[in-house]
Formats: structure tokens, C-alpha cells, sequence
């Protein structure tokens, strides 16, 4: 007796393919508060490559949770998220170029929205 057998299992084929598409919990209607919730779209050379897939960035609130932002995505853009992936960014200390010395950097909050497939965001 074999411990990996030998015999080939057949494959089920499928017979119905549907496309589904999926989408992110969202959070009730914002009540016009979705300006607040997401503050602007996210513009660097990584943001800019991976639009491409159908990613978008957005500089977010930092108490907002993924079902609002996938919300407020819904009620700016009439768009469905697929899925919302959130980045906490720290604080910084950066050296400042007048006499001060050393400044911060606040703390910030972005967020990676995923689309279905064919759907956009026009930011112009």
C-alpha cells in the first residue's frame, strides 16, 4: 500500500459560472458626513501603479472604520468596494530648515480601496 496513491481523482467541471461580485460591509448612510470620513485621494508613484488594478488610496479619518469608509465610497463615487484595507502611518520627527530645529509630522491614516473588475474612480 502506497502512501500517495496512484489513482488520479477526476476534476468535477463546473457547469454554471457565474461572476459574482463581491463587496464590502458597509456602514448605514453617512448623513453627509462622508466628505469628513474620507479627506482626499492619495497621490505617490506606488498609488498612481496599482490604480491600474483597480486599487485607489485615500487619506482617511483616523476614527473611521473600514464600513464607513467603504460607505462613503459608495455615496462620493457610486462605486461598490470590494474589499477596504487600512494603513495607520505614525508620527515623525523631521528636522525643520529654519532655526526651530525639529518639528513632527502628524499622524495619518490611508486607506486602500479595492474595486470589482471594471469599475473606476474619476478624480478629474
Amino acid at each position: 500500500m502506497a502512501i500517495f496513491g496512484t489513482k488520479k481523482k477526476e476534476k468535477k467541471e463546473k457547469k454554471d459560472t457565474v461572476v459574482r461580485k463581491h463587496r464590502a460591509r458597509t456602514a448605514p448612510s453617512t448623513g453627509g458626513m462622508a466628505h469628513e470620513i474620507i479627506r482626499a485621494p492619495w497621490f505617490s508613484e506606488k498609488t498612481l501603479i496599482v490604480t491600474e488594478k483597480g486599487v485607489y488610496t485615500f487619506d482617511v479619518s483616523t476614527r473611521a472604520t473600514k464600513a464607513e469608509i467603504a460607505g462613503a465610497i459608495k455615496e462620493i463615487y457610486n462605486v461598490e468596494p470590494k474589499k477596504v484595507r487600512i494603513v495607520n502611518l505614525p508620527a515623525k520627527r523631521k528636522m525643520m530648515r529654519t532655526k526651530r530645529g525639529i518639528g513632527t509630522r502628524a499622524a495619518r491614516r490611508k486607506a486602500y480601496v479595492y474595486l470589482n473588475a471594471g469599475d473606476t474612480i474619476q478624480f478629474a
